[in-house]
């Protein structure tokens, strides 16, 4: 047995036996650690490249950031929490959304986020996970994923008709690929979409003028693009939303790892906190995308019974590695809208139904009228983005959905308690 930074060696560093795992604090050999380490690269590659890609942030700066992001995160974490921070999907919405207000205001808006998670996290670390069960239960939470996710539908459709053939490839691809393939494949079917329907779009004369050259004459080496932030207070409201996708998502991540590996790491939720809004923030003020735990990396754990935190370290330096490759950015950026809007009818209505999963998940009460109106109105809210100015502040369908929902469900429970089950069974008469 031996040790590297606090890893012991798993066994004979070669196999894992049935029933064993590879725990957080272990490895395997060198050789194996990297193999695995690289499958995180695959499986994590294709959201975190696609977030930057749809919102128009350098994706070289995001691989970057995503990859120093795991760095930061397993150190706060001390090594006991494996995890790869990617690119938060749910950033897409409001960071489309908040497009009007410039780069530099939307990148105030992640930082925003990622400070409000990090004081989220000191939070938790003092007094548990009882505090988000109380201010967020999910009711609320599942609407506001749900909200995030409906609201920029009309984008992605707009963006599909623009090139319908394209799009409808793409999509077909996806679908096909998501539902009738398994493994590694499935995870990254929407990768794999916009592939063929960038390849679709360069065989019909898809692609926007100029592109091809464009790519040709993209350095292969080079330092990543870099932005500071702006703070617009109408961008951060928007924005600030996604902070509860983004502890639904590392809560979850947590709970998930510990009873895989049959470890109880509710005293590291706290740090995976504060290690996510660390990595979000940092990624912000420098133009990378917001980070968030990645499930797709569950997959690759699940499937190797490897748990280690070493694997993690590997992929955070290939992710920076890849980050100093200009081309590779550059072919990014080259991808039409009608495979955008292809990808993101799947995307958006994915993050949307992650809502609804989360009221089943935890079996809400839809027939309770405290629970049914709240989740409606912050829906139509955000779904047709419903925007209010008020004094130089424009609340927009999102962060006025997200808003009203924490603000009216408190008070519609009050008031249903209050009233007592006549005026229920009167709500019932009247809905039918």
């Amino acid at each position: 047995m031996s040790t590297f930074i606090g890893w012991t060696v798993h066994g004979d560093g070669r196999n894992v036996q049935p029933g064993a795992v590879v725990a957080p604090g272990e490895r395997l050999s060198w050789p194996r650690t990297i193999g695995i380490g690289m499958q995180h690269v695959v499986a994590m590659f294709g959201a975190t490249l696609l977030v930057p890609t749809l919102t128009h942030f350098p994706v070289n700066t995001t691989l970057l950031f995503s990859g120093l992001g795991t760095i930061i995160f397993l150190l706060l974490t001390r090594n006991k929490v494996p995890s790869y921070l990617g690119s938060s999907f749910a950033f897409i919405a409001p960071l489309t959304a908040s497009q009007q207000y410039g780069v530099a205001a939307q990148l105030g808006g992640v930082v925003l986020t990622g400070v409000t998670l990090i004081l989220v996290g000191l939070l938790v670390n003092a007094m548990g996970r009882r505090v988000i069960d109380a201010v967020m239960p999910p009711v609320v939470t599942g609407a506001i994923v749900a909200l995030i996710g409906f609201n920029l539908a009309p984008t992605a459709v707009a963006n599909f008709e623009s090139q319908p053939l394209i799009g409808l490839v793409t999509l077909a691809t996806i679908l096909v690929l998501g539902v009738a393939t398994r493994g590694m494949v499935s995870r990254l079917s929407i990768l794999i979409g916009v592939v063929v329907g960038w390849v679709t779009a360069a065989l019909t004369g898809g692609l926007a003028e100029g592109a091809l050259e464009q790519i040709a004459a993209t350095p292969w080496v080079g330092l990543p693009p870099l932005h500071t932030a702006q703070f617009h207070l109408s961008a951060i409201l928007v924005t600030l939303p996604v902070l509860v996708v983004l502890i639904a998502e590392n809560v979850g991540h947590v709970k998930a790892v510990g009873e895989m590996t049959g470890t109880d790491l509710d005293a590291y939720q706290g740090r995976a906190l504060i290690g996510d809004g660390i990595a979000t923030g940092l990624a912000g003020c420098f133009g990378g995308s917001g980070t968030t735990t990645y499930a797709e990396n569950i997959g690759v754990m699940a499937a190797t019974k490897a748990y280690s935190t070493a694997a993690y370290w590997v992929a955070a330096g290939f992710a920076i590695l890849l980050a100093f490759i200009p081309k590779f950015g550059a072919i990014i950026f080259t991808i039409p809208v009608g495979v955008l809007g292809g990808a993101c009818l799947v995307l958006y209505g994915l993050i949307g139904m992650l809502g609804v999963r989360i009221w089943q998940d935890n079996r809400v009460d839809f027939t309770n009228p405290a629970n049914l109106t709240a989740a409606a109105v912050a829906l139509i809210v955000g779904i047709g983005n419903l925007s209010l100015t008020i004094g130089s502040v424009q609340l927009e369908g999102i962060a006025l959905g997200s808003v009203g929902v924490i603000v009216i469900y408190p008070l519609m429970r009050w008031a249903y308690t209050a009233l007592g089950e006549g005026s229920y069974d009167g709500f019932r008469s009247r809905v039918g």
